[in-house]
């Protein structure tokens, strides 16, 4: 791989639970031809509440050190940085967030919460706020299975398009494009919108295998059944208004639901993948 260079994958390193979100932001960053930076938040009111001050701070260490060394395990050529910040984590990645080329969280255990709706978890926070594309990692392997992506019809759901075609490229993997058919809506003309505007995307990477798909029911309730054979699941922030602190419904199911690890596409006219077979990123704003 050449050198990375440009903004780098960021990742919040909270706890040894995080590690496998290391994994898969490694996996990214390798592919994307970007660094991965690693930031772990310190809190000293806690420090101060365990049995020496210093115990938190060398643990904190450790976890940096242990993550470099995975990322380093995933891909031994990856440029990895790591630091420890005082802070609320929230607010610091969501700052961090307006340069970078994508933040990579873990969901907190989220999509395992049947009984209620945590709009204030930090994964919900960070794929509502941050400034670029969210990867929201779960604590389970996905299958290798191919790329999804939830397409509506609105600018933002093909520019999440146009992501999951890049992505799909780089992990030599066939591409899954979804149009949900609501009761009051046309199948067939639904069925050749998708074609034709997956057909637009296509142009970018032509060799890689897509099938796409229109099903009527619920959106959420589809594309979270179709995310459970998918290694990667892509869909816009918000289909109509894809405005920074606002989060569709659909969004927020697949992270309460989606087995899949999620990416919620956003802010990407400044982060448009720039790789080797990317074309310049188009003016559509977050």
């Amino acid at each position: 791989m050449t050198a990375a260079a440009g903004p780098a994958v960021l990742v919040g390193l909270g706890s040894d639970r995080n590690l496998p979100v290391v994994q898969l932001a490694a996996q990214e960053a390798a592919a994307h031809e970007r660094p991965l930076h690693l930031v772990h938040a310190f809190d000293w009111s806690a420090a101060f509440q365990a049995d020496t001050v210093a115990a938190p701070r060398d643990h904190a260490e450790d976890l940096i050190a242990r993550a470099n060394d995975l990322a380093r395990d995933v891909e031994p050529e990856l440029t990895v940085t790591g630091e420890i910040v005082e802070g609320d984590v929230v607010s610091i990645l969501l700052r961090r967030s307006e340069q970078a080329f994508m933040l990579a969280v873990g969901d907190g255990g989220i999509s395992t919460c049947d009984d209620c709706v945590p709009a204030d978890a930090p994964a919900v926070q960070f794929a509502a706020r941050a400034s670029c594309p969210v990867l929201v990692v779960r604590r389970e392997p996905p299958p290798q299975g191919p790329v999804l992506v939830g397409v509506d019809g609105s600018p933002s759901s093909n520019t999440a398009l146009e992501w999951a075609y890049d992505c799909a490229a780089r992990r030599g993997s066939r591409l899954l494009a979804v149009r949900v058919v609501e009761p009051d809506e046309d199948a067939d003309e639904i069925s050749r919108q998708l074609g034709d505007v997956v057909h637009r995307a296509a142009d970018r990477h032509p060799d890689v295998p897509t099938e796409c798909h229109t099903i009527r029911g619920d959106p959420g309730s589809v594309l979270v059944e179709q995310s459970r054979s998918a290694q990667l699941t892509l869909v816009a922030a918000r289909g109509d208004e894809p405005g920074r602190g606002m989060l569709g419904a659909v969004a927020q199911t697949l992270l309460y639901h989606a087995p899949a690890p999620v990416v919620v596409v956003r802010g990407m006219t400044r982060t448009a993948p720039q790789g080797r077979n990317a074309r310049p990123a188009r003016d559509q704003r977050p």
